[in-house]
């Protein structure tokens, strides 16, 4: 363990990359998934036809995949380029992937909120003069997000976990699960203390969410 904790600035490294990716990636999934629930509950057929499209396509296709197109399609085949530096533009290419691909199920979740709303306050909103996009952003969609604080916790934690894939995926992106390996192929910790201790991290991460998480969606319920 003495090996382990003679690299912890290696260690403290990677999770804060680790931190920076959950961050944005859970920023952008949050807007793309308010986007793409609006378009789903939308009368327009055809947002409500892309927006579905989209997100049964996305959800059922393997991350891995998502973030090899972003990494070895868009980025290395098409040479599209989101910064200079190679490591801030592979980390990126895996904010976008994972933004994608969590958004589909941020915007499951909020749909679920939806329907537990009374039909009657929608109605009741529509009487009173409120446009769809009005009735959205003022009478629905705060309460959807009340309801489905729990399941938005739980899609966190999960892109939290699902980080590590992107140092696996074609991209390499700097974070603590790829800091674990360099340390296993360099020799300078042995592997299980240094597994133990990865896992702890991600314990140390992931924990606290969940409980914060839970004891949030108490705090806001909606009592109907």
């Amino acid at each position: 363990m003495e090996a382990f904790l003679s690299n912890i600035d290696r260690v403290v490294d990677g999770f804060s990359w680790t931190v920076r990716l959950t961050l944005f990636s859970a920023l952008f999934s949050f807007i793309l998934g308010i986007l793409l629930t609006a378009m789903r509950v939308s009368p327009v057929p055809l947002l409500r036809g892309l927006s579905t499209t989209y997100v049964e396509g996305v959800r059922n296709t393997p991350l891995t995949l998502v973030l090899l197109f972003c990494g070895l399609g868009l980025n290395s085949a098409l040479g599209l380029s989101l910064a200079d530096s190679v490591a801030l533009d592979v980390f990126w290419w895996g904010v976008i992937g994972l933004s994608a691909y969590t958004a589909c199920f941020v915007s499951e979740s909020l749909r679920s909120g939806i329907n537990t709303i009374p039909l009657g306050q929608v109605e009741a909103a529509r009487s009173l003069g409120l446009t769809f996009t009005q009735n959205l952003r003022l009478i629905v969609i705060p309460q959807a997000l009340r309801t489905v604080v729990g399941p938005l916790g739980s899609v966190l934690i999960a892109l939290t976990k699902n980080t590590t894939v992107a140092s696996v995926a074609g991209l390499g992106v700097q974070e603590a699960s790829r800091e674990m390996k360099l340390m296993f192929d360099q020799g300078v910790a042995p592997v299980l203390p240094t597994f133990v201790g990865f896992a702890i991290g991600f314990l140390i991460l992931t924990l606290p969410m969940g409980y914060f998480f839970g004891w949030l969606s108490k705090r806001v319920a909606v009592v109907r």
